[in-house]
């Protein structure tokens, strides 16, 4: 017996609303059962802390002029390196053809430890019982970007993924409408974005930077006649396409981290802008942080939102200091003394007034705060190498240089390593980048030779094959 068409679609149509239902119910299901990457996870050892602040000093912050005072450079200035130093590589200056250069700064004993720490942070040194400071960090990149890749990726060039990505691909994060891993610049990067990049993870695992002001996010905020229900609407029928468009190609990161970020951008709308703004913030609060002078309100304010995307519970928060843009940075090639009493002045206060305002708040304990630059400099001075070094200027120096921690399970009021009698190289517990790692993600409770992402034919871990933790037993040792 023949049907028309027509009576034939009348008659069916209810079945074809059927499986249209029912194709959606079970997408939904399918949505709902695949793991959300950034769900915060259990870590698999006992850990200490929750979250990582890193205050990073681009361009390489003068450790002989800071956290590592070398008294024989005052007997020596301007004379050559003595032979029993040896000789290093460096960037533009040939160390045995320059003369030593002194510090400028003055030295004073801070903290139960008695660490020596000078003039060009007083405020920080207020807190030396609270900071581990490391006089023996080394690597073996002497440019900027070869530096910044160790530090940041834990490697010289570039394809790794930066700690903070590894930090959220092992413990995801522990809010749903802030990104898990948030850079705040000061502009430029000489390295570029791969310091905060995902490399062969997964690209949800990227750092996203925020800014300051009412659009911490750029593209963030919504156009002005858009209603919620009609953002949600859009935002909902976009989800469904990719979804049907992911199902075909699981494999395809980018496309899943899209996917999140669209998800991740409508709950952000609302907090972002609740983040950023301060106003309900104390008067006290503010000055702590150095909000109420002109040359550190800058780094103040990201120091300040850092405190509070802890309270939020961002995963990991890295903060610059210095750019390639016109605002100066820590690189020491000409003037380095002066440069770094400028650059001090920005950041001194507000660092102090973190680690203040997170041990005041019960948040120390489990923030682990992690300062330092690329390298240090050399006690030799640049010299004009470059073109644009002087006589009061320093080379770069991975040699040996100083970091310190604080908080997240380190015990603060102590100085390990050091370096001869200039500061040139380590001579006592030297302490590889890899080391620090394997250090930050101890507190957090990953061991870092089981955190391994398959690639390329083998497990790649965060300290390739590297890492030592007598570094972080020795933090946390009273």
């Amino acid at each position: 017996m023949s049907i028309e068409r027509r009576r034939f679609l009348q008659n069916s149509g209810l079945g074809f609303g059927a499986l249209a239902a029912n194709w959606m119910m079970l997408h939904d299901s399918a949505r709902a059962a695949r793991v959300n990457p950034l769900a915060a996870k259990k870590p698999p050892l006992p850990a200490t802390a929750k979250s990582v602040i890193f205050l990073f000093m681009h361009g390489g912050p003068s450790h002989i002029d800071i956290f590592d005072p070398k008294p024989l450079l005052e007997k020596l200035d301007g004379a050559p390196p003595p032979d029993a130093f040896g000789d290093v590589q460096l960037q533009f200056s040939t160390f045995k053809k320059q003369p030593i250069l002194a510090s400028r700064r003055k030295f004073s004993k801070h903290g139960r430890a008695g660490a020596d720490i000078s003039d060009l942070f007083p405020n920080v040194a207020q807190r030396a019982d609270d900071i581990a400071i490391i006089r023996s960090m080394n690597h073996d990149g002497f440019t900027h970007t070869a530096a910044l890749n160790w530090l940041n990726n834990g490697w010289p060039r570039l394809g790794r993924p930066s700690i903070g990505s590894w930090v959220v691909y092992g413990l995801g994060s522990e809010c749903d409408n802030l990104p898990a891993f948030v850079v705040m610049l000061d502009g430029g990067i000489k390295s570029g974005p791969v310091v905060y990049h995902n490399g062969f993870l997964p690209a949800m695992y990227q750092g996203t930077t925020v800014r300051q002001g009412g659009s911490p996010i750029l593209n963030l905020k919504p156009p002005a006649k858009s209603a919620e229900s009609e953002e949600k609407a859009f935002l909902d029928l976009l989800q469904w396409n990719n979804e049907r468009h992911f199902s075909s190609r699981t494999d395809d990161s980018a496309l899943e981290a899209r996917m999140a970020a669209y998800e991740l951008a409508f709950k952000m709308q609302v907090a972002a802008p609740d983040l950023a703004d301060l106003s309900k913030e104390t008067e006290a609060t503010r000055k702590l942080y150095g909000l109420d002078q002109p040359e550190s309100a800058d780094f103040g304010t990201r120091c300040l939102l850092a405190r509070r995307m802890v309270e939020r519970g961002v995963r990991f928060i890295q903060i610059w200091s210095g750019n390639t843009t016109g605002g100066g940075d820590w690189d020491g090639h000409a003037s380095c003394d002066k440069g770094h009493v400028k650059m001090a002045g920005k950041t001194d206060k507000p660092i102090a007034g973190l680690l203040a305002d997170l041990k005041s708040r019960g948040l120390l304990d489990s923030t682990l705060v992690v300062w330092g630059g690329e390298f240090g400099r050399t006690p030799t001075s640049d010299g004009n190498a470059n073109g644009s070094g002087d006589s009061q200027g320093r080379d770069h120096n991975p040699y040996g240089f100083t970091m310190w921690l604080a908080g997240g399970g380190v015990r603060g009021g102590k100085v390990l390593g050091r370096t001869d009698e200039i500061g040139l190289r380590v001579v006592e517990d030297p302490f590889h980048v890899h080391d620090l790692h394997a250090s930050m993600l101890y507190f957090l409770g990953l061991d870092h030779t089981r955190l391994t992402y398959f690639f390329q034919g083998r497990d790649f871990r965060p300290t390739d094959v590297g890492g030592k933790l007598d570094l972080a037993e020795r933090l946390k040792r009273a």
